[in-house]
């Protein structure tokens, strides 16, 4: 192992100085200082004020560029959820700065915190409500006409109506984004409710839902477990405290760089040690002591192995288990039975027997110890299984309830299940859901099965985000009724019969982005909305108005009562959230703009501090679970044991009826090399345990594997974040955006591309069965040779790319086949397909 080195890992990403809203060229992880710096601390410095000297800030005393207000805000990206203090001049943006008096965010802000003025002082935006008038769906051709919000949302309710009348309401469907203020998802539910349609679905699926599933199956609720930064209640360190850090698919220098760089501050007092487990090398493997490449698709036998040897050696913590585990004999006579050894593992995931062995005695005797995941699990075939051995390791080990350790899997977050006041009104009852997740609609379009969508709402973009792109064009091509709602015409604008201009994060007021600890912050509206734009609450309270002028058969009282006009004003839907949200009591607005720092969930009282730590054993964590659920009472795990459940008889019932046991067996993606046990779908339903709204396809689990499509395609690709520099589809609309990252760099093995004859910088083609994207070599000694990086959030709509003539690109998720997803959670599998590389 290579030693600590916290000089190298700030160097990376804390340097830089203060954000403008229109500058380019800005470092990853800015330390924001005052943009007004004072001539007092110049004098300090030992210079004069007017010496020209880095750090010198010409602004001062410019009559023009003194901000006349500062607004506090929060940044609408990635679930570091940083405070933003935006300076302005008659109502432009000057400056964006960090938070300092967050003793987490410590000041700074990543690169993405001037991309936020970016969105809203942008030529491409979409300005007003438009209707398609001709062309054919998705030709770049469509042509659109304005028309008035009114007229919009009651072509909408003209056509939910007359599906709903024709007793097809469930064919109506929705789909939210995680990237949308927060409690939109239960007005939207409120709404499909009184419609009679059970297809309201959320973006989970394609990001992060399978751990949440775990987290809530073993532990009892499906939350990031530990905190940022000082727990209230004890007053101590939470996961700054960690001794050793376990990452798993997780890349959080560049996704999370803020909290990053708080853990290696911790890091550096504690001497914590830090494993990184991915197919390449990233920044924050750069960072670790340890980097492990498995193949794609093995961290379940890695996991399983790491198991196996804690458990053979007696490495876990007796007490714990004994007092609070449920399962854990079942669970060392299965790891036995089925040899998941290390010796076993290495032959799956390529990495050394020896090496997964240290990895074991590391977490298992440092303490307190922590593990973080990303999409690089949650995009697994196996998804759900993988996560559930990770909290099996945290709990045998005494690493849950525990400050500095949890299994701390991003972006499973409260907020989400906001609730609204009791509904009065009579609710139809409704069709059973299609299976989880919203990749699932191209096969209700396109095959009927297990029947046809009609008419699809989306606040994301399933044409660069959903798995076999290619399919889900053909699919939005024939669906008869398609509502799109954004910032531009990104690449499903043109497949949409209406088009809805939504507002960016500064144009609004209220609760917005979340970190992944379950923090929030309120944000003040920094800037006039562009144009009509709207934000999604009032898109929806209107079209629940215009459904009540246009309904025949339910009173328009009904409506009008289920979403008071109030409503439009966040501050007030807000205030009945909390009202009505189990141990959100104490999340009030005021509270929340008075504070420096995000405030946690669960939070049930104005002087309860919120909770740092779930399950820890403390009164605070007693008195919030009890404000969840009163059956809560005096239980630390909030299972139906009151313990952590590893396997039990009513949960082995509930999972057999998917194919899934309680105690995990290995399989992996067909697509992976080596021949390893797969699974079959049934055709059949049944309805899925996890999520019993909806139905799933039951899999047969174990079945032997082929390496047949390997003779074509050798490689193994997978996909994921281009830099730290993009979040999503929307951050490549912004200049910054395109300048610093508009080229999709496909990283290739050196060994790999000389037998493809590549060079470094060449225009490349990966192909898979499923289709083909273009990129540019990237040479990189720290990736697998079987394996290929493809960046993702590319699309072929990015237009703001032109003015540096950066290539407009085919979304990589072309690659990936939608056949394969984990039949649980609905994640759909990105990080393994069978590919080659051939020059472009």
């Amino acid at each position: 192992m290579k030693h600590d080195q916290p000089d190298l890992s700030r160097r990376g990403f804390v340097r830089g100085s203060v954000l403008s809203g229109v500058g380019l060229g800005t470092p990853a992880l800015l330390p924001v200082v005052s943009a007004h710096a004072t001539e007092a601390s110049a004098e300090a410095e030992g210079h004069s004020s007017g010496a020209c000297r880095p750090g010198t800030d010409f602004t001062e005393q410019s009559a023009a560029l003194t901000p006349d207000r500062t607004v506090a805000t929060a940044c609408q990206f990635c679930n570091s959820n940083c405070r933003l203090n935006v300076d302005l001049k008659a109502g432009r943006v000057l400056a964006v700065r960090g938070e300092e008096r967050d003793p987490v965010q410590h000041g700074q802000v990543c690169v993405k915190a001037e991309l936020m003025p970016q969105l809203v002082y942008n030529p491409e935006r979409l300005t007003r409500p438009l209707r398609r008038i001709s062309g054919a769906k998705g030709s770049p051709h469509s042509q659109f006409e304005a028309v008035s919000w009114e007229e919009a949302l009651r072509v909408i309710a003209r056509k939910f109506l007359a599906l709903r009348d024709a007793g097809q309401a469930h064919t109506i469907a929705n789909r939210t984004t995680g990237r949308m203020p927060r409690g939109t998802g239960s007005l939207v539910a409120r709404l499909f409710a009184m419609l009679g349609s059970p297809n309201n679905t959320d973006v989970g699926p394609v990001c992060n839902d399978a751990g949440g599933n775990a987290l809530a199956t073993t532990f009892g609720l499906g939350n990031f477990t530990n905190g940022y930064g000082v727990d209230g209640a004890t007053g101590e360190d939470d996961l700054g405290s960690a001794r050793h850090y376990l990452f798993l698919g997780t890349n959080q220098a560049e996704t999370h760089p803020v909290t990053f760089d708080y853990l290696l501050r911790g890091r550096k007092k504690t001497k914590a040690t830090l494993t990184v487990v991915d197919p390449r090398l990233t920044p924050t493997g750069a960072a670790a002591d340890r980097w492990v490449a498995p193949k794609p698709h093995t961290d379940f036998a890695l996991l399983l192995a790491m198991l196996h040897h804690i458990v053979a050696e007696e490495l876990y913590d007796k007490t714990f288990v004994e007092r609070w585990v449920v399962g854990f004999d079942e669970l060392r006579a299965h790891l036995a039975e089925h040899r998941y050894t290390p010796e076993w593992a290495a032959k799956v995931t390529g990495v050394e027997a020896a090496v997964i062995t240290e990895m074991a005695v590391e977490y298992a005797t440092a303490k307190p110890a922590a593990i973080f995941c990303n999409a690089g699990i949650s995009h697994q075939l196996g998804a759900f299984d993988t996560y559930r051995v990770t909290t099996f390791l945290a709990a045998i080990t005494g690493n849950i309830g525990r400050p500095g350790g949890g299994c701390n899997f991003m972006h499973n977050t409260w907020p989400g299940d906001l609730r609204l006041p009791p509904l009065a009104a009579p609710v139809p009852d409704r069709h059973q859901a299609l299976p989880v997740g919203p990749d699932y609609f191209a096969e209700s379009i396109l095959t009927g099965s297990p029947y046809r969508l009609r008419a699809v709402m989306t606040q994301g973009n399933p044409l660069v985000s959903s798995a076999n792109t290619t399919r889900v064009k053909k699919a939005f091509e024939q669906l008869d009724f398609f509502v799109y709602t954004g910032l531009f015409m990104e690449e499903p604008a043109y497949y949409a019969d209406i088009i809805l201009p939504v507002c960016s994060g500064l144009e609004m007021e209220g609760v917005y982005m979340r970190r992944d600890d379950r923090a929030i912050r309120w944000q003040d509206q920094v800037v006039d909305r562009v144009g009509e734009s709207r934000p999604d609450w009032e898109i929806w309270v209107g079209l629940a108005h215009a459904l009540a002028e246009l309904d025949t058969r339910r009173p328009a009282a009904e409506w009008r009562a289920a979403f008071p006009k109030r409503w439009m004003d966040y501050r007030q839907l807000w205030s009945d959230f909390i009202a009505h949200t189990p141990g959100a009591a104490g999340m009030t607005r005021d509270r929340m703009r008075r504070r420096t720092e995000p405030l946690r969930w669960p939070c049930p009282t104005e002087d309860h501090p919120g909770v740092s730590t779930l399950y820890l054993d403390h009164p605070r964590w007693y008195e919030a679970a009890e404000s969840l659920d009163p059956a809560h009472r005096g239980k630390r795990f909030l299972t139906p044991s009151g313990k952590v459940e590893i396997t039990t008889p009513a949960l082995e019932k509930k999972l057999a009826v998917t194919g899934h046991s309680a105690l995990p067996v290995f399989y992996t993606h067909p697509e992976v090399t080596g021949r390893n046990p797969t699974l079959a779908y049934s055709r059949k339903f049944v309805t899925n345990p996890l999520n019993p709204q909806a139905v799933t396809h039951p899999v047969r689990l174990g079945v032997p594997g082929s390496d047949s499509v390997h003779r074509d395609f050798p490689l193994m690709g997978m996909t994921g974040r281009p830099s730290v520099v993009h979040f999503a589809e929307i951050t490549h609309w912004t200049r910054t955006g395109k300048q610093l990252n508009g080229i999709r760099f496909i990283q290739i093995h050196p060994d790999t591309a000389r037998r493809a004859g590549v060079s470094d910088g060449d225009d490349v083609r990966v192909e898979s069965p499923r289709g083909s994207v273009t990129g540019t070599a990237l040479l990189w000694e720290g990736i697998r040779t079987d394996t290929v990086f493809v960046p993702n959030t590319f699309g072929p709509a990015q237009k703001v790319g032109d003015v540096f003539d950066d290539p407009r690109y085919a979304a990589a998720n072309t690659l990936p086949d939608d056949g394969f997803y984990d039949n649980l959670s609905g994640q759909q599998a990105f990080k393994c397909f069978a590919c080659r590389v051939v020059k472009a």
